[in-house]
């Protein structure tokens, strides 16, 4: 495919059904779950109602949704500062493997960089998920020596 412009920004209101089809998809394709789109779409406009907790990137290739992501925010003490979780990362399979999450993590980096109250970047991957975990390697990213628990309520 030839190249072509990849846009990368702050994702709006209006770009919310793309948040929805992207977590959506993302469960399909990673843990075969059927996500409730109208939970998912509450989840999606509580994000951008709620500033404080994060915000969505958008990747467009030639004005055309090419993936996303959010960013949510960890308030470190240690560092007084914040880390930004990268969580729902999607790239549309027809758009995969040319470049497009390399473009949105340079963007969040540009964005952290300028606004300054950011110390680092996490996320998390499944364990059997080594295809994007070689890509977050190459991008100078390191497995951490955390290991992450949780628990419902």
């Amino acid at each position: 495919m030839p190249s072509s412009a990849i846009t990368i920004r702050k994702a709006e209101p209006a770009d919310a059904a793309h948040f929805v089809h992207f977590n959506t998809a993302m469960a399909w394709e990673t843990e075969a779950l059927k996500l409730d789109e109208e939970k998912i779409r509450a989840g999606v406009d509580g994000l951008f109602a709620k500033p404080q907790y994060g915000f969505y990137v958008l990747a467009e290739r030639d004005g055309a949704v090419a993936g996303g992501l959010m960013i949510t925010f960890e308030w470190s003490d240690w560092r007084n500062k914040v880390f930004w979780w990268i969580q729902s990362v999607y790239v549309l399979p027809e758009h995969r493997g040319q470049g497009i999450y390399r473009s949105l993590y340079d963007g969040v980096k540009r964005m952290a960089a300028a606004g300054g109250e950011c110390c680092g970047f996490r996320l998390y991957v499944e364990k059997t998920n080594t295809a994007a975990q070689e890509v977050y390697k190459k991008l100078d990213m390191e497995e951490s020596h955390y290991a992450m628990f949780e628990a419902g309520l």
